[in-house]
């Protein structure tokens, strides 16, 4: 790996050039729609645009895991959304997402209907909304919170730190790759610990904290992501791989992974638009 080149920011940073790497054609320096584009609307209440990165997955594996459990008012349209055509900034997202990121929901079960945005937001108001993986005991409750938005706030390190420097930019830099690597591997020894005496990270019952846990270092343990298992030393941490490895089992977990999933480069979308009911 080579070190970091020496660079001097100027007094005033201007937006003069792309940032390099896979997903430079979309980084940008302002808010707002850069194109008219409406969202197209299915015939169920809730409507979800999104891609199944593993933010968008969160969202579609709890929707599958509500239906399994007979909740058909958790029927779904899901659109995709292709960050990388940008489609995240046509008019219609911005108006249900101002973040422009994936993934945004829409329930139109309400008048007006209700937007919802960020994923651990998305997962909170399902939820509450249909009464499941979402403990009513308040120290429960709080531990799951934790859990939850302990994912939102060191996930970041994980995919626009180290995903980032190790797969996705431009050229191998010593200096951020070791410093995010420290970080991941710090978060995983957190989450091991933790499950080394419990099943699920909040005891013995699984919640939306497994869920979005599970598509960030679930999926980077068992593969699916970076391809960084070997670097990563992945194995090391066995409790974290026996936890993914059960969720990863779940019929609900597999159908939810599907939805919106661009297949490859060589592939056209399959379809625009997934009936949650198609992929069962």
């Amino acid at each position: 790996m080579s070190k970091t080149s020496q660079y001097t920011p100027p007094e005033v940073w201007k937006w003069d050039s792309e940032s390099g790497g896979r997903f430079a054609n979309i980084n940008r320096p302002v808010a707002g729609a850069t194109h008219e584009q409406d969202l197209p609307v299915g015939k169920h209440p809730l409507q979800l645009y999104s891609l199944a990165t593993p933010n968008g997955v969160k969202v579609t594996v709890l929707l599958e895991e509500l239906l399994a459990l007979g909740k058909q008012e958790a029927e779904y349209d899901a659109f995709l959304i292709n960050i990388e055509e940008g489609d995240q900034f046509g008019s219609g997202f911005v108006a249900t997402n101002p973040n422009s990121k994936i993934p945004a929901l829409l329930d139109r079960s309400t008048q007006p209907p209700t937007r919802v945005f960020e994923s651990g937001a998305i997962l909170v108001y399902l939820a509450e909304k249909f009464d499941a993986f979402l403990p009513k005991q308040p120290s429960a409750r709080a531990e799951c919170m934790s859990w939850l938005f302990w994912q939102m706030g060191s996930a970041p390190y994980l995919g626009g730190g180290f995903g980032h420097f190790y797969a996705y930019a431009p050229e191998k830099l010593e200096y951020p790759i070791n410093r995010f690597t420290m970080e991941v591997k710090r978060q995983l020894d957190v989450l091991d610990r933790n499950l080394s005496s419990r099943r699920y990270l909040c005891g013995d019952d699984y919640n939306i904290a497994d869920i979005a846990n599970f598509a960030w270092y679930g999926t980077l343990v068992t593969g699916s992501i970076y391809d960084a298992q070997e670097f990563l030393d992945v194995n090391s941490y066995t409790h974290v791989v026996r936890w993914a490895t059960e969720i990863q089992q779940r019929p609900a977990v597999q159908r939810g992974r599907r939805v919106n999933k661009i297949w490859g480069p060589e592939e056209e979308r399959l379809a625009e638009r997934h009936n949650a009911s198609d992929l069962s």
